[in-house]
């Protein structure tokens, strides 16, 4: 069971994500993850699945607050609903597959693979770095390909793809604005299918702590869930008062904290 202490910490990062999440549209998965593997290590639960479970956990919890992010846009009419229908398919199955796999690849693997993305995604976003507009979307088997490759990492990180799939149509030229939006649209349903394929790749896998379903730890989940829907309607607000631009640095800076402590775990 967790301590109270333990849930406000999960609290806590459910406020910063969902903060985040709002004010930057990116943030969600790469705060959570190091948080409930924290936390899970704390409490001594998972044992080997620790991993396995905060990237869960972490979709879960994007299930429901990457909903009201897709509706805002929407009602923005700033989707582009053409590209998600193009890529929305093997991005299910990309993340689900990938969710499958995750179930038969050690968590010392998978933290790994965490720790390099964080760094690379936290380089991407302390320079500000974007690809250059040099073609347009390919048809759909290039859209397909994109992205089976996004959502098959996604599910490896536990998070929603907006590092990737706002970078990859920036390069085709779709305009920033329509990027983001789209990219909030298929953030859905890589948390839907990378959570039930946690869900079903962890069923039955011993050793789990009492709360779980699969890979899924509900407390965490619950508590995440609460605190981000009530924040990133907040951060949404402050995106125009605040320096989204100094912001953005100092999220960076904090992933490579982040990173750098579950490198230490796994090097000591």
């Amino acid at each position: 069971m967790l301590s109270i202490s333990l849930i406000l910490v999960l609290l806590g990062c459910g406020v910063l994500a969902g903060f985040l999440a709002g004010l930057l549209g990116v943030g969600g998965g790469l705060v959570i993850v190091p948080v409930v593997v924290g936390v899970l290590s704390a409490a001594r639960l998972g044992g080997e699945h620790v991993q396995h479970l905060a990237v869960g956990t972490s979709l879960a919890v994007m299930v429901f607050t990457s909903f009201s992010s897709v509706l805002a846009h929407h009602r923005k009419g700033a989707v582009n609903w053409r590209i998600v229908r193009g890529m929305a398919p093997a991005i299910v199955a990309g993340t689900f597959l990938g969710s499958l796999v995750a179930g038969l690849i050690p968590g010392h693997v998978l933290r790994w693979f965490f720790v390099v993305y964080a760094y690379l995604a936290g380089l991407q976003l302390f320079f500000g770095a974007k690809p250059a507009g040099s073609r347009d979307m390919p048809g759909l088997l290039g859209q397909c390909g994109a992205g089976g490759a996004i959502g098959m990492i996604s599910s490896w990180v536990g998070i929603g793809g907006g590092s990737m799939s706002v970078p990859f149509m920036n390069w085709c030229n779709v305009p920033v604005h329509t990027a983001i939006a789209t990219s909030a649209a298929l953030g859905w349903p890589i948390a839907v299918s990378g959570a039930i394929g946690y869900l079903v790749s962890g069923w039955g896998a011993p050793g789990l702590p009492w709360g779980s379903l699969g890979f899924v730890y509900l407390p965490a989940t619950l508590a995440l869930m609460l605190m981000t829907v009530l924040c990133a309607p907040l951060g949404a607000r402050m995106a125009h008062a605040l320096p989204v631009a100094g912001l953005k640095r100092a999220f960076a800076v904090l992933m490579a904290v982040m990173a750098s402590q579950m490198l230490y775990s796994l090097l000591r």
